[in-house]
């Protein structure tokens, strides 16, 4: 079976195959086809392939073990990457809106009637890339790679709105060969929110911020199997890359040696990173039970 690590880049190169090959299409599909909409694609696409690179870079790298100098791992080097890929879409929306603008500007010839079809496939072929990215981050914890998947969604967002944009210049003809160029911009948009989506929980990652009710609830409850245990107090969870390091404390009874204390924490430690896979450093505190 794949470590999580070779899951992660597997699906990274996937994901570089992918944009490195649409951007070709949409670049010369934009360019014969006298659609900037499209061009405008190329480039979030190209964006994606470099983005897609730093994330597999950043996969590797979070995913070292721990030294004298990292003694919780280099788990936090992913939400780092996934800034740097949230970069990477703001410099993508910030030249497809100035091109934009100067497009309206300018006055220029419609755009050719295939270009549909090479958005609608575009389309299907990058919302199904968001779909299996995304359940693949979701499954290894991953932001960076939820972050590579976001960035297949806002392309496919991206083509939406310019399969629109030409679909009306089409329809409407003469006069209407701007609707291009403003699907472009309100592509731009659309990117820059979906830069926010992504960075808002990375840097919740790098503060610490408590997003892991559910994992914590987990936790109690693979602690009240395990003999001698007679409650929970205090649990703290963090995310580094991957895996998640955990801060608890347990009650057991004020009766039992210190020799039995340290026998019941190491067994408590055991089970939990048998039954929740997760989890990477757990430091676990005894209480006296009252």
């Amino acid at each position: 079976m794949e470590s999580n690590e070779q899951q992660a880049v597997n699906t990274t190169v996937k994901s570089i195959i992918a944009n490195f090959s649409l951007a070709i299409v949409k670049g010369l599909g934009g360019y014969f086809g006298n659609s900037y909409a499209l061009i405008a694609d190329a480039i979030e696409s190209t964006s994606d392939v470099f983005a897609s690179i730093l994330v597999l870079l950043g996969i590797k790298y979070s995913n070292k073990p721990a030294d004298s100098n990292h003694p919780y791992g280099h788990g936090r080097a992913e939400p780092l990457i996934t800034f740097l890929v949230v970069g990477f879409l703001v410099a993508s929306a910030t030249i497809i809106a100035i091109q934009s603008i100067h497009n309206i500007r300018t006055p220029h010839d419609l755009p050719r009637p295939y270009t549909l079809i090479i958005l609608g496939a575009i389309i299907v072929v990058k919302e199904l890339f968001y779909r299996m990215v995304v359940k693949k981050g979701q499954l290894l914890n991953s932001s960076s790679l939820k972050a590579d998947a976001w960035h297949h969604r806002s392309d496919a967002i991206t083509s939406l709105a310019a399969f629109i944009g030409i679909a009306i210049a089409l329809f409407l003809g003469k006069g209407y060969e701007t609707a291009d160029d403003w699907a472009a911009l309100v592509a731009a948009l659309v990117i820059l929110y979906n830069g926010y989506l992504i960075f808002r929980p990375a840097l919740g990652e790098i503060m610490d911020e408590n997003f892991y009710d559910d994992l914590i609830d987990q936790i109690r409850q693979v602690s009240l199997t395990v003999n001698d245990v007679k409650g929970t107090e205090k649990c703290y969870v963090r995310k580094a890359g991957m895996k998640f390091h955990v801060d608890l404390h347990v009650k057991i009874s004020g009766d039992l040696t210190v020799t039995k204390g340290h026998t019941i924490a190491h067994e408590l430690k055991a089970t939990l990173k048998k039954e929740i896979s997760s989890l990477a450093e757990i430091l676990i505190h005894i209480e006296p039970a009252e």
